[in-house]
């Protein structure tokens, strides 16, 4: 008998993305919107906007540390009790979409039903947050803004949930 996704959720997953800075350009608010509402039947959402740390264009590296940090600890701070924590971080590890879908049909699996996603800022995650994350996962090898990280993100936890209830979209 050939492997059948599960076609229900016995539990709601519920997903909260933590990311800095708020998204400013309508197109991709409206995209994120979008992608909000596909993900409804599937999931909780909660999206959290962290504000950037503010600094001089012309920062010196012990300004950007500490802008760094101050977010940093306001990351930690908003993560959900008992949440499986996941950072996007360029050193993180790369996953096909394939990949990514059974990873999280794993997380449901394994009962981890509060995922929480962690975008960075224009500066990347101090370390406290890279140490209370459970995984780091990357997008790609290439660096995005957070806006479209956000919406990557996004779009890809659509297309696994798509994958793993067996229904088309994928390709």
């Amino acid at each position: 008998m050939a492997f059948r996704p599960a076609l229900y959720i016995v539990k709601i997953m519920q997903v909260t993305i933590i990311a800095v800075g708020k998204i400013k350009e309508k197109f991709l608010q409206e995209a994120i919107a979008e992608y909000e509402k596909r993900l409804r039947p599937y999931m909780k959402l909660h999206i959290l906007e962290i504000p950037e740390e503010r600094r001089p264009v012309s920062a010196t590296a012990s300004v950007e540390t500490r802008a760094m940090e101050k977010e940093g600890e306001r990351i930690v701070a908003a993560i959900p009790t008992g949440s499986f924590v996941i950072a996007l971080d360029v050193q993180g590890a790369g996953r096909s979409s394939e990949e990514f879908a059974t990873a999280f049909r794993q997380w449901e699996l394994a009962g981890k039903s509060h995922i929480c996603f962690l975008v960075g800022g224009d500066l990347g995650f101090a370390p406290a947050v890279l140490a209370r994350s459970d995984k780091q996962f990357s997008l790609s090898r290439m660096t995005f803004t957070h806006p479209i990280a956000r919406f990557l993100l996004l779009e890809q936890i659509y297309r696994a949930l798509r994958i793993n209830h067996g229904e088309p979209y994928h390709k």
